[in-house]
């Protein structure tokens, strides 16, 4: 039985061909590992590096690369920006849709005196960025939220916000999982301060991959540190980017195929990919809203939402769903909480969870009428 992909929101794929060659590239002919010494693999390991920091730069409107740092994930990059910024007094601003990575650290924080404010979202998951400016108190020294929501694909008002946090002197943090490589992504315009993202999703890149980007002048403190290839001769950690953040060796094959995934949506074009995810996503949610025992969460619009649909077939437990398209017609899916508790609360699923279908760019509109045509099938069974 041949498979049909729904799973992007966790990870994409399958990936361009460029990454997996990228990837096999650095591991049969080059090695190396970049910053530990001046022998030619480290150097050219290290060239990789670079290259990608600036393909990211140039993605997100950076102006200096080297304020970009690699990490494993987006969730280890949070958990930097959280615990290296945050003191005790300090008060931070986030939304009702958070995932776990946002808000099981800020759980913990909070009983260590960091005062946390969730603002409530809509049952559909959007945000009124008035209601961010009337959580804004003296002591508030962060604003961080989610751009958009793996969940219901609800898109954050990303550039209001941050004009808000600007006009307070407030600091914005952007969680980009789903939104790098499939939106627009820009420092400067959305005024970002502190931009997460990973590599694995939208930017096709290979597990294992993720980085942050801290404006010019802002310190936050490592999570880790260790060796880092510069300043050997000293005990101290170095407090320059992007080495402050990068202890051990990195991820180097895994960035070569992230730089890879980038130059393939430079190719390709971010607004084409845009585009043709909003085609299938429409496709999709039009297909869903025709069967009579299908409940939609979310906007259900592909210009107010990422490719991530959430549904339930009423009568219906979404784990025995999920398992049916899986088990029966190859659909691969997510289903249950999805890491966002907070999210499901705020739409009402937190007792039933959900199932999750998220096309990609490689999603065919052949496949998603195929999508659709199983669901309708599963749904006559209730």
């Amino acid at each position: 039985m041949n498979t049909i992909y729904m799973d992007n929101a966790a990870t994409t794929y399958p990936k361009p061909e460029s990454v997996y060659e990228a990837i096999d590239y650095f591991n049969r002919h080059m090695g190396g590992n970049p910053g530990r010494g001046s022998n030619q693999r480290s150097l050219k390991s290290g060239s990789i590096v670079v290259e990608a920091r600036d393909a990211l730069a140039r993605l997100f409107n950076i102006e200096d690369s080297s304020q970009i740092a690699f990490t494993q994930n987006i969730t280890e990059s949070l958990n930097i920006v959280l615990k290296g910024l945050l003191k005790q007094g300090d008060h931070v601003i986030t939304t009702s849709m958070e995932h776990n990575s946002v808000a099981r650290p800020l759980n913990i924080m909070s009983r260590e005196g960091i005062e946390w404010t969730q603002v409530k979202c809509e049952d559909d998951g959007s945000l009124n960025p008035e209601d961010i400016k009337k959580a804004i108190k003296n002591n508030t020294k962060l604003i961080c939220i989610l751009h958009a929501s793996n969940l219901t694909g609800t898109i954050m008002p990303v550039e209001d916000i941050g004009k808000i946090a600007r006009e307070n002197n407030v600091l914005f943090a952007i969680d980009s999982a789903q939104t790098a490589g499939v939106l627009p992504v820009d420092v400067v315009k959305q005024n970002i301060d502190i931009l997460t993202f990973t590599g694995h999703k939208g930017l096709l890149g290979p597990q294992g991959t993720g980085g942050l980007y801290i404006k010019p002048g802002l310190v936050i403190n490592p999570l880790k540190v260790g060796g880092t290839g510069s300043l050997s001769e000293s005990l101290e950690h170095p407090d320059l980017m992007p080495d402050c953040f990068e202890s051990g060796t990195l991820n180097t094959p895994g960035i070569a195929g992230l730089l890879a995934g980038v130059e393939f949506i430079e190719k390709t074009g971010l607004v084409n990919i845009q585009k043709h995810e909003q085609i299938v996503t429409d496709m999709l949610i039009g297909g869903l809203k025709e069967i009579k025992s299908v409940n939609i969460y979310g906007p259900q619009a592909s210009n107010k939402q990422t490719a991530v649909v959430a549904f339930n077939i009423e009568g219906m437990d979404c784990g025995e769903l999920s398992m049916s398209l899986d088990m029966e017609f190859g659909v691969i899916n997510r289903s249950g909480l999805h890491c966002t508790p907070l999210a499901h609360q705020t739409i009402g699923t937190y007792e039933i969870g959900a199932c999750r279908l998220s096309p990609g760019f490689f999603t065919t509109e052949d496949e998603i009428a195929k999508v659709i045509k199983a669901v309708n099938e599963i749904s006559k069974r209730v």
